[in-house]
């Protein structure tokens, strides 16, 4: 996984989420908050997720094979997806679970009533902290693009995901201290249950939005916008007169299959034609900043009402 591919942010995630899981458990034990527990549970959910990047981004180096000859670029795609579906099992169903049980059976907060305020606060920094390394490396991959669209439209899965991830750790964070707090106001458990059940519906939510992008990725998506453009004036030139049509596909996030039907003159003979479909596959690397598997072949532009 390069450095674009969000390592760091990655790295910076697991790392907050493992130390704030433990003092979100201890938190539960000593107060029986259930809010507590559905965040400790949520840090459990994005810690394994965190290690799921880590491994799909190590799966997607191995060499091409005869079976898979194109590569794992793919495998980032999949474990990406794997996120989506342990967010929403793990995290989100069972922080509405937790919700309908302490529900059914409110008890206020009596004893440590401190400590679980006191853990959120701390999570809220420790989160915030994380978020700020998944903006920053996000900002670095992104460009001018806004972060929303960059969200949406990125082929590499991770620093969505993190971005997504962190910020919804922080609203749940705020969810939890506002069920907590309510709780300890008044002495009435309902509010926490309450405060579980919005971060069940958090989680629910961005698990769905997840699982609709990473399936979109799996099924295979073209260039972005701009490279496509880009790779299209790149390849007419010296022996090429245009493209008469174009498909990209990216076989993961920083490689991109490419496959054009160009025009040549009517005159060109073989070596000519060669020599012009090389340096078009040259113009075409130095256009996009892609690993590329380039496939052009050669035809006169009267074939296209055949083609």
């Amino acid at each position: 996984m390069s450095v674009g591919g969000g390592t760091k942010a990655v790295v910076a995630a697991l790392a907050a989420n493992l130390g704030i899981a433990v003092t979100k458990f201890v938190a539960y034990a000593l107060t029986g908050s259930s809010s507590m527990l559905a965040e400790g549970v949520h840090s459990v959910a994005d810690s394994g997720n965190q290690a799921l990047l880590l491994l799909g981004g190590k799966r997607a180096r191995r060499k091409a094979s005869a079976v898979h000859q194109f590569g794992y670029g793919r495998a980032r795609y999949v474990y990406a997806f794997l996120v989506s579906i342990v967010l929403f099992s793990l995290g989100g169903c069972f922080a509405l679970y937790e919700a309908w049980h302490k529900f059914s059976d409110p008890h206020p907060i009596e004893e440590w009533r401190w400590v679980p305020v006191a853990v959120l606060l701390l999570g809220l920094v420790m989160e915030g902290l994380s978020f700020r390394t998944a903006v920053r490396e996000a900002n670095h991959a992104r460009g001018a693009t806004k972060l929303t669209r960059f969200v949406r439209q990125s082929r590499a899965p991770e620093l969505p995901v993190i971005l997504l991830e962190d910020f919804g750790a922080l609203i749940g964070l705020v969810f939890a201290l506002f069920g907590v707090g309510m709780t300890l106001g008044t002495g009435d458990g309902r509010w926490d249950a309450i405060g579980s059940g919005a971060i069940g519906l958090l989680l629910v939510a961005i698990a769905v939005f997840l699982a609709i992008e990473m399936s979109s990725l799996l099924i295979g998506e073209s260039a972005l916008p701009e490279h496509q453009a880009a790779i299209e004036a790149a390849i007419p030139g010296a022996g090429v007169l245009s493209v008469i049509h174009m498909r990209t596909l990216h076989l993961g996030p920083e490689e991109l299959l490419v496959a054009a039907k160009v025009e040549v003159a009517p005159d060109a003979d073989a070596r000519a034609v060669a020599t012009a479909i090389d340096a078009a596959e040259v113009r075409i690397r130095a256009a996009v900043p892609l690993d590329t598997q380039i496939y052009l072949e050669a035809d006169l532009r009267r074939h296209l009402a055949q083609d």
